[in-house]
């Protein structure tokens, strides 16, 4: 082999690889993400699992991939390790699609079908894929053009391999080395080494296959090679677990116990169907493109029916090898929300978690505000501190999800993938600021507490309507938010308004009493940053439904325009919920004015 053709195999390996690659990458986007979020959701039963892991292995074209999201779907507690292990068998017969689609190379089309032939076939697919990489003016399109230039890509690669390799049939070097190689703990050692390098197992069955261009490579030598590169798919599975949690990593190391034991399995029966026959008759050929495929279908099949009964087992295994301790038990609740940076490869299932966190940040905020007014009317210590804690959760919410979605950004994002993060973004600081209030309000209960006092009754009367108005702006607005609910969040608009006008008014009643000498300067400011609080929250809940109802409407998200344009119109339906939350809360302060004794603001609690 000279120089040439080692050149030759070096450029058609690269051809491969990059085709391969940017095939898998262009599948991932025109998939929109759906298969992947599928992932987690269609696994009701295992062999749903086995049939979800084997279809979107098959379209996303690796085993690995599709088995580092599941890691990170178990990692972020979304995901339970018995359904991982379910989708991790399908996935290793799905990656065998590849196999297939490569033995096309080696198909050779006769003289009179030589227009059918794989060399014309996959140049017309290159063509076709150049025109609407070209004239496409959907992304869909353009991707769809990529895959097809990709598969045209692969295949001139794995041709240019093949007959690279074609001249080493006479090569008596060549042929010593295959006689040391034919040992099979050997073989599996080559295929686990080539495949954690290349960091794919189709890739790696990609360059045997090449390989059997030479005539050399025996069917014997091929069956140990192809259980080693299955074992070595879980290279990058294990690297990825670092860093992960406990059930990240169990997901990790049952997808390694899967590919060993099945693989371990395999060959004693291999063997022992070999000797027991005197030598099975296919093993005494060359391997050829085609048998190569057979062979990984076959072991890959044989793993998944054989081990499927003990998936329980696999899972203990897992477990045992990463033990629960007591501190695991006080983190599961924090694990169970992190974001994985696994997914950043896959902005649709990134953007999926991003969401799902932000509704936990959503959740905590909303459920502080409804914790911390309990306070203002009776005190409690425990309820006070896990209010804090939970403050200091939201806070880290925020700060993660800020930085996750940085980080996201800087991947290739479609417009609906881009504005989905944008959306986020801009109601991060919207819910960490209504968490705050909430904290601020609970430290006006406990300034209650500890001063020992309380609001008259007729103060009472005018916040707890108030209160009851914040309530369910603060759910409406949470409703808006988590459920993408533009009916709650048309509501929220009209209902700050009428709380901006009703926090004026008790304003007013307060000042009246200041003047009056019916309360001090000091213990006024407790009343006074109440109604002050929840004014501010309520505007953080209308700038969280303004931004929903903008990005349904396509408005620019950097703009107050559909907020002008709404108090602008005065449509009907606006004035509507107007006048309704009027007669709600409103009237009933203005009443309330009317009707209010000369008592006390403050008076000594009982």
């Amino acid at each position: 082999m000279d120089i040439t053709s080692v050149i030759s195999l070096l450029g058609g390996l690269a051809f491969f690889l990059f085709g391969m690659s940017l095939m898998g990458d262009a599948l991932k986007k025109v998939a929109g993400g759906k298969l992947q979020t599928t992932l987690e959701k269609l696994t009701s039963t295992p062999l749903k699992g086995v049939l979800l892991g084997t279809f979107v292995t098959a379209v996303i074209q690796s085993s690995s991939a599709t088995s580092v999201m599941v890691v990170g779907f178990v990692n972020s507690g979304v995901m339970q390790l018995s359904q991982a292990i379910a989708i991790i068998m399908g996935a290793n017969i799905g990656t065998t699609a590849t196999g297939w689609l490569l033995s096309l190379a080696s198909v050779n089309g006769s003289s009179a079908a030589s227009l059918l032939s794989p060399t014309v076939i996959f140049a017309v697919v290159a063509v076709i894929g150049i025109l609407l990489y070209m004239t496409a003016k959907t992304n869909t399109r353009r991707n769809v053009g990529v895959i097809l230039l990709a598969l045209s890509v692969l295949m001139s690669g794995m041709k240019t391999m093949s007959s690279a390799m074609e001249p080493l049939q006479n090569s008596q070097s060549f042929v010593r080395i295959l006689s040391v190689v034919s040992n099979p703990i050997l073989c599996v050692l080559i295929g686990i080494l080539v495949t954690a390098v290349v960091q794919s197992c189709s890739a790696s069955i990609g360059i045997l296959q090449a390989m059997s261009a030479t005539g050399l490579i025996g069917y014997q030598v091929s069956v140990y090679m192809v259980v080693g590169m299955s074992v070595g798919a879980c290279v990058p599975v294990l690297l990825s677990a670092i860093g992960a949690s406990k059930n990240g990593k169990r997901a990790a190391f049952s997808y390694l116990y899967f590919n060993v034991l099945g693989g371990g399995i395999f060959l004693a029966l291999f063997a022992a169907v070999n000797a027991a026959v005197g030598g099975l008759p296919f093993l005494q050929g060359a391997a050829t493109s085609v048998g190569i495929a057979i062979i990984n279908t076959v072991f890959k099949v044989f793993a998944v029916v054989v081990l499927f009964p003990f998936r329980s087992l696999l899972e203990k295994l897992s477990v045992r090898t990463f033990p629960n301790t007591p501190e695991d038990e006080e983190d599961r609740e924090f694990e169970a929300n992190l974001l994985d940076d696994r997914f950043l490869p896959y902005p649709s299932v990134a953007l999926e978690q991003a969401s799902k966190t932000a509704a936990l940040m959503a959740f905590a905020a909303r459920k502080n505000l409804h914790k911390s007014i309990e306070l203002l009317e009776t005190f409690d210590q425990v309820k006070y501190d896990k209010i804090q804690s939970r403050e200091d959760r939201v806070d880290q919410y925020e700060d993660r999800l800020g930085s996750y979605l940085v980080k996201l950004s800087a991947k290739d994002l479609s417009d609906a993938e881009s504005r989905k993060s944008a959306v986020l973004l801009q109601s991060l600081t919207n819910l960490e600021r209504i968490s705050d209030h909430a904290t601020n309000i609970a430290e006006l209960g406990d300034e209650l507490h500890t001063r020992n006092i309380d609001f008259s009754e007729a103060a009472k009367e005018g916040m707890s309507v108030c209160v009851q108005a914040v309530l369910e702006i603060v759910d409406l607005a949470y409703q808006a938010f988590t459920q993408k609910d533009l009916t709650a969040a048309i509501r929220v608009e009209p209902l700050e308004d009428t709380i901006d006008a009703m926090t004026e008014r008790l304003k007013a009643q307060h000042v009246n009493r200041l003047q009056a000498g019916q309360c001090t300067l000091q213990l006024g400011f407790i009343f006074n940053d109440c109604i002050t609080n929840f004014e501010r929250v309520a505007d953080h809940c209308s700038n969280i439904a303004l931004i929903e109802l903008e990005n349904q409407k396509t408005i620019d998200l950097a703009s107050h325009s559909y907020e002008a344009n709404l108090k602008a119109s005065q449509t009907e339906a606006y004035q509507s919920y107007v006048r309704e939350y009027q007669k709600k809360y409103l009237d009933r302060v203005l009443d309330e004015q009317e009707d209010e004794t000369q008592t006390s603001l403050f008076v000594p609690a009982q």
